[in-house]
């Protein structure tokens, strides 16, 4: 079979890795993962922690193994993690969800997103409208759906949508805004301004908002601010979080995803055909997480705040212009000055230049809106100190 016909060729093309001959390439984060390997240089460039989480979410993963929690759990999530992420959002935002009804755990935030488009997408003239650069999964995930994807460029420094590009781009097509906030991988956090037109749009043409919030407790300057709180959002809002990013557990794939009883619903009969369940020991463990005491999640954004500075500091000794984020991960920087102007070559070159691999932001954008990011770099914070350090000096020491 010369063609291999199916859906995987649109996810291939709407994640940008379908070549004109048909092959389909390996992701950035692949490729500079194998690069950072071969080289030995320092990988910033794929985002996951290189240290544990707290002991006693550990603990309780281990604990749970122990006594046998090793087999399906229930089908929407074991009901202590489903109390413990209602609880969850009632202590940090106000917001009351129904443990039984409102809220599914998921494998990761990834399949929370894909099988909610998937569920709720409806045919090829479905829009779903995100802000770009966006995470490579959501181009992908619309596509598999057989939506359009439609998109709201994020402008350097401060990456804000303009309010009316945004009104332009939403219309009675669109099914679905997508939001991530904060925001991967451009480090923004949309302010309550932005939050409400997306509100008013979606109720204006009757779209569904959904949200990934998986960096909800590493916002720097202010409390996070869930589309939910605000008047309007919960009764047509989806919103996706996980324990990966606050808990330093990216392997466990433990995510959810809540709403409105009869979306959760919807969402819930498409998730059950995809993963069915998954990570039974890890689901007490994220449990135990989600009720650890403040000072926990306040301590998390500051030393990941700490290691932006200390990363962009470096960056900015070897020259870079560093544009630094409100929240999350990553720090976007342009190489322009360093003759970064490509970005991608430029990427595909620090490994053996500088012994650091970072991502260029072209691979979070589509193919015609390129050359708007073309000398800008995304690094991933996330690391150990002594290893942000040493990433900083080799840059330094390079150009």
């Amino acid at each position: 079979m010369s063609v291999i016909p199916g859906a995987w060729r649109r996810t291939a093309a709407g994640a940008g890795l379908l070549a004109p001959d048909g092959s389909v390439a390996p992701t950035i984060f692949a490729e500079m993962s194998a690069a950072a390997a071969r080289t030995g240089a320092i990988n910033l460039g794929q985002g996951f922690p290189d240290e544990d989480g707290p002991s006693e979410v550990l603990d309780a993963a281990r604990e749970a193994i122990a006594r046998g929690a090793n087999q399906y759990p229930p089908g929407r999530g074991i009901p202590d993690l489903l109390s413990a992420i209602s609880e969850h959002q009632w202590r940090f935002y106000g917001l009351e969800v129904d443990p039984a009804r409102e809220v599914i755990v998921t494998a990761g935030a990834t399949e929370a997103l894909t099988a909610t488009l998937l569920a709720l997408i409806d045919g090829p003239d479905d829009e779903v409208v995100v802000f770009e650069p966006y995470y490579d999964s959501y181009a992908a995930a619309v596509a598999l759906a057989g939506a359009r994807l439609r998109t709201v460029p994020l402008r350097a420094p401060d990456f804000q949508p303009d309010l009316d590009r945004l009104a332009a781009t939403v219309t009675d097509r669109t099914r679905i805004i997508l939001i991530n906030d904060p925001h991967n991988p451009t480090g923004a956090v949309f302010d309550r301004t932005v939050l409400t037109e997306v509100i008013r749009l979606a109720e204006l043409h009757d779209a569904i908002i959904v949200t990934d919030e998986v960096y909800e407790h590493l916002a720097f300057h202010a409390p996070h601010t869930p589309v939910a709180t605000l008047p309007g959002g919960a009764e047509r809002t989806l919103t996706i979080s996980s324990g990966g990013k606050t808990f330093s557990a990216t392997g466990w794939k433990i995510g959810w995803v809540h709403g409105p009883g009869d979306l959760i619903t919807a969402v819930l009969t498409v998730k059950q055909y995809l993963t069915y369940v998954n990570g039974s020991p890890f689901q007490p463990a994220i449990a135990v997480g989600l009720r650890l005491p403040d000072d926990y999640f306040t301590g998390a954004a500051e030393a990941l705040a700490t290691k932006h500075e200390i990363l962009g500091s470096g960056l900015r000794a070897a020259g870079f212009t560093v544009h630094p984020p409100q929240g999350g991960y990553f720090t976007v920087a342009d190489a322009t000055a360093l003759g970064g102007a490509d970005a991608a070559r430029f990427c595909r070159e620090l490994p053996e230049r500088a012994g650091v691999v970072a991502i260029p932001l072209t691979a979070f954008v589509s193919e015609d809106r390129r050359g708007d990011y073309a000398g800008l770099v995304r690094f991933a914070a996330c690391k150990q100190v002594a290893v942000l350090e040493e990433a900083a000096s080799r840059l330094a020491s390079s150009f």
